[in-house]
């Protein structure tokens, strides 16, 4: 099973004014979506996500500093990454791997039990 990871950072909340730049990102609302290479048996790919938002400053973004309009997901996502370290990022694709496992070979069913 091979799994590719699509990273959603579009969204995020800014400071109108903060050191003499405008709409200044300082938190990020983001989220991955996982989609697995095997199909269900209407030819549809197993998927899972997580989302959360990762706090940032000027100082976590350091050099790589951007004018709000010339931001764009890849740029947001590096940040977000970069924050997080390289460990808590595969620590989450991980969990999605685990839950796509799941989905596909289950562990646990839920039943009804008839009168």
């Amino acid at each position: 099973m091979a799994n590719t990871y699509e990273w959603d950072c579009k969204t995020v909340d800014v400071y109108p004014e903060y050191e003499d730049h405008t709409d200044t990102v300082y938190n990020v609302h983001w989220r991955i979506n996982a989609q697995s290479d095997q199909q269900d048996a209407e030819g549809n790919h197993y998927t899972s996500s997580v989302y959360g938002t990762q706090s940032l400053s000027l100082d976590d973004i350091g050099t790589d500093f951007k004018p709000f309009e010339d931001l764009t997901n890849a740029v947001v996502t590096g940040w977000v990454e970069g924050i997080m370290g390289e460990e808590e990022v595969a620590n989450l694709k991980s969990a999605l791997d685990a839950k796509i496992s799941e989905e596909i070979t289950p562990t646990t069913e839920t039943k009804t039990i008839g009168e």
